[in-house]
């Protein structure tokens, strides 16, 4: 056997990142990775070369591209002029998940339709699935059938108002390991967006719970990026507990991602107006991914330290790449993966937390590891 060549077990203990020798055989059967070279006793024997592919492989799922957008990826070599190629196959790519994610949007919505019933209307609910199990697709009757039953179903809202907090009850994941202050968090964020999913992409660090109670106890001043955000604000407990709002893109007429993005570059004043944010403040971006940037940058620069970041901008490059910057900084900080987020959003995150503080100041939960 050639000494400088891997068995499988040796190349997916040199790559790491969770990689096993049946997802290299995995890879292989895929065509992301090509077929090695077999020794007289018939092993696969792997070369540098291919640690790094591997290792390509594995940073691109890390980063969210599922294996066959991999594959495009890497058939195109950096010194050729494919871009312009890479590029349309991607968006034809994009389309695809885009079409899938509204197909899974509506099956979810259709479970959603049932699961999130209360226990007022458990009877109706029985008949549904009863049904479904005995739809005949072929036949008009079935569907009319079932059409009646979903009246039916739906005839039930009006003799009661919506039980939020049971519906979530069936439809949340389990939220058992997270603390009972965080599990509000997140159910107001959902509430918030209509959106089950969102919950796969809120993100707190450690201590963001802690430090958040005790920056609010101490009546910190709360920074928010556009008076949008400002006036989402629960102000009366805000008040109750001696937080000032301070917005720092301070012009009524900026109300979207686009306007406060232009502003915040185009107006020197506010991000000298950042750079004097207080010492244990709270700082609320929910629009400009520029002003998350800056934020970030201003604490690597030791220029501020605010207790708490909530950041949510929205965006499509700048806002994701602002929050993996937040998430990589040592301080605390609450935000939302991605391109998600939003002012509402921003504000709920701060919201929910007032009021925990409030309802239950006593409650030590979320020091339990």
């Amino acid at each position: 056997m050639n000494a400088s060549c891997l068995t499988i077990k040796e190349l997916s203990d040199a790559v790491g990142g969770g990689l096993t020798p049946r997802m290299v055989r995995h890879y292989h059967q895929l065509g992301i990775l090509p077929q090695p070279v077999r020794s007289p006793s018939n092993y696969r024997l792997y070369t540098q070369k291919d640690v790094i592919r591997l290792q390509r492989i594995v940073a691109l799922k890390q980063q969210g591209f599922q294996l066959n957008h991999i594959r495009h990826i890497l058939e195109v070599e950096p010194e050729t002029d494919t871009t312009v190629n890479l590029m349309g196959q991607l968006q034809q790519q994009y389309r695809t998940v885009i079409q899938q994610i509204a197909q899974l949007r509506q099956t979810a919505s259709a479970l959603e339709g049932l699961l999130g019933r209360d226990r007022h209307c458990q009877v109706m609910q029985a008949e549904v699935l009863a049904q479904l199990k005995l739809i005949e697709v072929e036949t008009q009757v079935g569907l009319g059938e079932l059409d009646k039953l979903w009246s039916g179903l739906d005839a039930e809202v009006h003799s009661h108002s919506e039980a939020f907090a049971e519906s979530l009850q069936h439809l949340l994941p389990d939220l058992s390991e997270r603390s009972e202050i965080e599990q509000h968090l997140i159910s107001q964020l959902v509430l918030a967006c209509g959106d089950v999913s969102l919950v796969s992409f809120i993100k707190l660090s450690q201590a963001a719970i802690a430090a958040s109670r005790e920056a609010l106890k101490s009546s910190c001043e709360i920074f928010v990026d556009i008076p949008t955000v400002g006036a989402a604000l629960d102000q009366t407990r805000l008040v109750h507990l001696g937080c000032q709002v301070i917005t720092l893109i301070d012009n009524p007429h900026v109300t979207t991602a686009t306007e406060a993005e232009l502003e915040f570059w185009q107006r020197q004043e506010w991000q000298e107006k950042l750079q004097q944010v207080t010492k244990g403040c709270i700082l609320v971006v929910g629009y400009a991914p520029s002003v998350l940037l800056e934020v970030c940058a201003a604490i690597n620069q030791q220029q501020i330290q605010p207790a708490l970041v909530i950041g949510m901008p929205i965006g499509f490059s700048h806002a994701p790449a602002a929050k993996r910057q937040l998430m990589q900084q040592d301080i605390p900080f609450i935000t939302i993966e991605g391109t998600l987020g939003g002012g509402l959003l921003a504000a709920t995150s701060l919201n929910a937390l007032v009021e925990s503080l409030i309802e239950k100041p006593d409650c030590h939960c979320y020091t339990r590891k």
